[in-house]
Order: C-alpha cells, then sequence, then structure tokens
C-alpha cells in the first residue's frame, strides 16, 4: 500500500519526533489508553475497556482489554501500562510530560487492571496522548538514550492496527496491517506513506486515481481538483494557529533583541500586522484571522474554549497605532532617519521563515515590509527547518539561550483536550516546548488550577483568563487559523469516516484512525473516462494501494539527532 505526503516525519522515537507525519506514523503503530470518537471527539474505549474514580478524584481505575498481544507475540498487560507512564515521569520525557502532572504512581492491581494514584483531582485523566509502550523493548532503553541518541528502527513493535516495518528517509515508510488487531483487521493490506517533493506532482497523482487521497492541496488547486469526477474535497477549520514567535525570554542568556522582552514593544507590533491580508495573501482565503491559540469553531461541543477579546481591545491593523504604541513605549525615531531607537542604537530585528513552508515565505515578505512601515528595520532570511531550531533552541552550556528575534511558526496543532496547547506557554516549557521563552505567573497558576478542576465551566473560564494573558503580554502574536485541503476518491474507494463527523477531515488527524481501518477499494468496475481503472490497477498481488498527503506540522522542541 502507497502514501504520499510532503514531509518525512522526523524521527520515529516517540521521545524525540515532533512532526504531524510522525506522529500519525505512532498513532498507527501504537495504542492508548482510551481513545477519542471519530464523530464526537469524545473519550472511548481503546486499551482500556471501562474506568472509574474515586470520590476525591484522585485515584483512577482502568480496566484493560482482555487478549491484546503485542506485534511481537508478546501478551499486553497492565505491566506495560505501568511502565509507560512510570518511565515518563521518572525521566522526565519532555514530549509527555505535561499529560503526566500530578500522577504520582501508577500501581498494577492486576495483570488487566491499572491504578492511577494522583496527588490531586485530574480533569484531563481521558483525554492523555499517550502512547503505550511495550515493557520488554524499552525497559533496555535508558531514559537518557531515549531522549537523545536512540533510533526506533523498524519494526516497531506495538499493538496498533498497523505496524511501521521499513522507513527509507526522504522516500517512503512502510506500515503492515496487525490482522490480529482488536478491532478486526485493517481492510487494506499496507499503507505506505510516499515522500512527494513537488505538491503539484501530488495532485496530478490524485488526478489520475493513484492516490486514494490527499491533504493539504495547494490553494489554487483546491477548487479545480475537487471538479474532478470521482474526487470529493473538504476544506476545515484545524485545531491549530500560525504564529509570529516572538524571542521574549527575560534573562541574560537570551541572545534576542533587549526590545522583545518589553511588552509594550511587543503589544505595538500588534497593530502593525494586518491579519486579514495574511488570510487572503498568503492562505489564499483557507484561513481567518487569529486571536488565540484556540480557533473559533473548533471547540464547540461541550464547551467553546475558543476566547475573544471585548469589543472595542481587540488588535486590529493600524500603523498609526502601532507608530503611537512605539512612540509611548519610548521607542522613537530620535534622528529622523526612518528607524526608531533604543538606547540610541537603531532597532534591527531579525525575522526567519522556513524555506520549504510557502505561507511562511509569504508571511515573512508582508511582516517585514510592515514592521518597516513602523519604522523597525527588519532582517528577513529564510533557512531550512533544521536551522532554525537550533536558533531557537540554542544552549549556552547547559542553559537555554535563543538567538532570533522573530520567526514564523505552524500551524501549531493540539490534542482534542486544550491542556497541551496551553503547555507550551509555561514556564516549565522553558528550554522545551516553550519557542518564546515567555514567563508568566498568574498563567502558570492558572494552568495547574484548570488540570485539577472537574468543574467543566470553571474549567473554560481559566483556558479564557489563560488566552487573556497571552492576548495583553503577547508573547507571540496569532495570526491565523488555517484550513487543512484535503482531497480523496469516493469513485473507487469507500469507507472514509470523517472526524469530527460532518465537519472534520478524512485523514490526517491522529486523534483518529478510523479511516485507516475501514477505507477499501470499490469492486472493480471498467468505466471509459474515470478513475476507476487506474485505482484497481494500484491494487497488485492483493496488496492495497492508499495514497495520502499529510503537512501540517506540530513543531516540537528537539534538536536533530545523529541519525537524522
Amino acid at each position: 500500500m502507497r502514501v504520499g505526503w510532503v514531509r518525512d516525519p522526523d524521527n520515529l522515537n516517540p521521545f524525540i519526533g515532533y512532526t504531524t507525519e510522525a506522529y500519525e506514523i505512532w498513532r498507527l503503530n501504537y495504542d492508548m489508553l482510551t481513545g477519542f470518537d471519530a464523530a464526537t471527539l469524545q473519550p472511548t474505549p481503546e486499551l482500556a475497556t471501562e474506568w472509574s474514580t474515586s470520590e476525591d478524584g484522585k485515584t483512577w481505575t482502568f480496566k484493560l482489554r482482555e487478549g491484546v498481544t503485542w506485534q511481537d507475540g508478546e501478551p499486553f498487560t497492565s505491566a506495560d501500562v505501568v511502565f509507560t507512564y512510570m518511565y515518563i515521569i521518572d525521566n522526565e520525557m519532555g514530549n509527555f510530560t505535561s499529560y503526566t502532572e500530578y500522577i504520582d504512581e501508577v500501581v498494577a492491581v492486576d495483570d488487566l487492571t491499572v491504578e492511577f494514584r494522583c496527588s490531586a483531582p485530574k480533569a484531563n485523566m481521558l483525554g492523555l496522548w499517550v502512547p503505550i509502550f511495550p515493557k520488554h523493548i524499552w525497559d533496555k532503553v535508558s531514559g537518557e538514550d531515549a531522549q537523545s541518541t536512540f533510533v526506533n528502527e523498524p519494526p516497531i513493535i506495538g499493538t496498533g492496527p498497523f505496524q511501521c516495518v521499513e522507513w527509507k528517509k526522504d522516500n517512503y515508510v512502510r506500515m503492515e496491517a496487525n490482522k490480529d488487531y482488536w478491532r478486526g483487521a485493517p481492510k487494506v493490506d499496507q499503507v505506505i506513506f510516499e515522500t512527494f517533493k513537488n505538491a503539484d506532482t501530488m495532485v496530478q497523482q490524485m488526478k489520475n486515481g493513484t492516490l486514494a487521497a490527499a491533504v493539504n492541496i495547494p490553494e489554487a488547486q483546491f477548487e479545480q481538483l475537487g471538479k474532478t469526477e470521482g474526487i470529493s474535497t473538504v476544506d476545515f477549520v484545524q485545531k491549530g494557529f500560525v504564529e509570529l514567535s516572538i524571542n521574549a525570554y527575560d534573562s541574560p542568556d537570551s541572545q534576542g533583541h533587549p526590545v522583545l522582552k518589553d511588552p509594550a514593544f511587543r503589544n505595538a507590533l500588534q497593530w502593525a500586522i494586518d491579519r486579514e491580508a495574511i488570510a487572503e495573501i498568503a492562505w489564499a482565503g483557507y484561513a481567518t484571522p487569529a486571536t488565540s491559540l484556540l480557533p473559533s469553531g473548533y471547540y464547540q461541543e461541550p464547551l467553546d474554549y475558543h476566547w475573544d477579546p471585548a469589543e472595542g481591545e481587540a488588535y486590529s491593523f493600524d500603523a498609526e497605532k502601532a507608530k503611537q504604541a512605539l512612540d509611548a513605549a519610548g521607542y522613537t525615531d530620535a534622528d529622523g532617519d526612518g528607524v526608531r531607537e533604543f538606547k540610541g542604537e537603531p532597532i534591527e530585528l531579525s525575522l526567519i521563515a522556513i524555506s520549504n513552508d510557502v505561507h511562511a515565505s509569504k508571511m515573512g515578505k508582508l511582516v517585514a515590509g510592515w514592521l518597516q512601515d513602523v519604522g523597525i528595520k527588519v532582517d528577513y532570511e529564510v533557512t531550512d527547518d533544521g536551522s532554525l531550531y537550533d536558533l531557537v533552541w540554542n544552549m549556552d552550556g547547559d542553559k537555554p539561550a535563543p538567538s532570533y528575534d522573530l520567526c514564523l511558526w505552524g500551524p501549531w496543532t493540539g490534542d482534542v483536550d486544550p491542556n497541551w496547547i496551553f503547555s507550551i506557554f509555561t514556564t516549565d516549557q522553558i528550554g522545551d516546548w516553550s519557542a518564546c521563552y515567555w514567563s508568566n505567573a498568574e498563567f502558570d497558576e492558572l494552568y495547574k488550577a484548570q488540570q485539577t478542576e472537574l468543574d467543566e465551566q470553571a474549567r473554560k473560564e481559566m483556558f479564557w483568563e489563560m488566552q487573556r494573558l497571552l492576548y495583553e503580554e503577547s508573547p507571540v502574536i496569532f495570526m491565523v487559523y488555517p484550513k487543512m485541503l484535503e482531497a480523496y476518491n469516493t469513485g473507487a474507494w469507500t469507507g472514509w469516516v470523517h472526524s469530527p463527523a460532518k465537519t472534520g477531515g478524512v485523514l490526517l488527524t491522529s486523534d483518529n484512525i478510523d479511516s485507516y481501518l475501514t477505507v477499501q477499494p470499490k469492486p472493480a468496475v471498467q468505466e471509459s473516462g474515470s478513475n476507476t481503472g487506474a485505482i484497481v490497477g494500484a491494487i497488485v498481488g492483493g496488496v492495497v494501494v492508499i495514497g495520502l498527503i499529510v503537512g501540517f506540522l506540530i513543531w516540537r522542541r528537539k534538536p536533530r539527532t545523529e541519525e537524522e
């Protein structure tokens, strides 16, 4: 089975990787304790079949699924769950520590029962995006190696519906169906995620039927592709955002420009950014202006966690207000040369975009022009993602020392439960997930409080207050909420599952894997002028070929390791 996408996974080790492509592989290879219902995104049984909690909310008991085996034939037991969570906790595994806060101990009651003992009620206990790892494989790997040099080489052992058996970097990832999967065997035999260097080539293969589906379709070709016989398209709100990240690290170790430590300076930049233009020009209208880190229209049931500033308090594009705010903060152009000064020196900021991100490149040119219009000299450059990561997560010995001023990130994507996406802005994540290096004690306290708040309405109010703090201090400028553009073949394939139902996509959602389990080719019908023959022609030797393209990124903190 073939699968196409425009980027490779960055790493198959779940303690190191950070891109959406990597998360998609892990989600197919490993199961979690609880998953997410495809239609509603509500918690659903996975390796745990049922659960209960104590009256004080501090003890959770999970009954595990009987008869599950690892892909090497070893039985799955409660020992694997205990090992996974204690391995993360004891070794402070940065990719997952935001999920394990307040979990003090995990113990096996018996082979199929596990108990989580927490220091406080845990509001997001059923929304933890934590793969369960086989103890008999990972207990041979030190925590230090797992976060640095360990290569999770195929075949990767999990309990999921597919197993990663081969990875040729910059070429493809091959996954074989788990015929003994507890939900039943997938309808296809293999999935091969093939890396496309050219999105136009990907679209052409979608048109001619070689690919069954594709995501991140170029905006210019999306509408026309939807008019192709046998192909359906969907554009939907992704639970993420694109940001202008600001090096707000208030530390002598920061190598960013000192003006960026001043919230008044950062706030003034908010007025200089035309989010409407970014949505229309950089994203061809397939995005909406952003106000916070949670998109409007995604979190609706049971609560809408998205926050908007009060009427009259929202930043809009107004270059004159930006100039007035900079003047009021003391950043004036004393010598009249068109560039504002700080301590007698002209303010010059670096602005970086990633070279293989066409949206970031377009945004960068716009942002550089707008900032220069209000008196900020900008050194704009485009570089590869590895070089940018090295600048953002630069270290001076054992101390974080970010060596950038401004950069364009995204899209960031979060989980169904908002906890994780908020965690990246906490002080604890400086040097870890945090790209802006912002620290705010009130934000930190609210973040901790929401984790233990079992009243959903009260918890929502805390998320709203955290978004207000981010808006007021502007360690990042939220640019747009982009839409995911997908195309999928309905002429020759059936079984596509939208998540969430009706409004969501059918592919790249590591919350739900139902399409991978149910998609299958329709019975072969030779029709002149249709895509059916091309698709069915891809069923060779009993191996079904599915193509999909995955492009949105979850940006992670880890520097590139030697094996990459």
